[in-house]
C-alpha cells in the first residue's frame, strides 16, 4: 500500500482490508468499514442478482496490512485479475482497484480511443 494511504487506512480501518473480484477484471480493495457498507448493499440485491452476489461476496477475502504496508493477495484472486508482476493501484473514493499493469494500460488505451459516455456531455473539466 502506498505510504500516502497507509496512515489513513491504519486510523480508519486498523489496517484491515477486504479484497474481492471486480467485473471489469481487476480486484476491489476496501477498507473494512467501507466493505461492510458495500457487503450490506450487495446482500440486499434480489435473487435475480444471485450470481453477482456470489462473485462479490463469495470471493471476498479479509486481509491485514503488515507493519510496512504490504498486503498478501491470495493466488486465487491474483489469478482472477491476471496479476502476474507489475500492478496499478487506483484510488476510487471509498475503495481501491488493483490491476495488472498491462491489462490496465490496454483497457485505458481502448477507453481513450472511444467516445466519452453521455454522462460527461455537460461535465466541465
Amino acid at each position: 500500500m502506498p505510504t500516502r494511504h497507509r496512515d489513513v487506512l491504519a486510523a480508519t480501518a486498523a489496517g484491515q482490508l477486504t479484497i474481492t473480484k471486480h467485473p471489469h477484471g481487476c480486484l476491489m480493495v476496501f477498507p473494512r468499514p467501507e466493505w461492510e457498507k458495500f457487503r450490506e448493499r450487495i446482500a440486499q440485491l434480489p435473487m435475480s442478482a444471485q450470481w453477482w452476489k456470489r462473485i462479490f461476496l463469495g470471493n471476498a477475502m479479509d486481509v491485514e496490512m503488515d507493519a510496512t504496508g504490504r498486503v498478501l493477495v491470495s493466488p486465487e484472486l491474483r489469478q482472477a485479475a491476471g496479476i502476474s508482476k507489475d500492478t496499478m493501484l487506483l484510488g476510487m473514493g471509498n475503495h481501491f482497484e488493483l490491476w495488472d499493469k498491462a491489462t490496465y494500460d490496454a483497457q485505458e488505451a481502448q477507453a481513450m480511443q472511444g467516445d466519452m459516455p453521455d454522462v460527461f456531455k455537460d461535465f466541465s473539466f
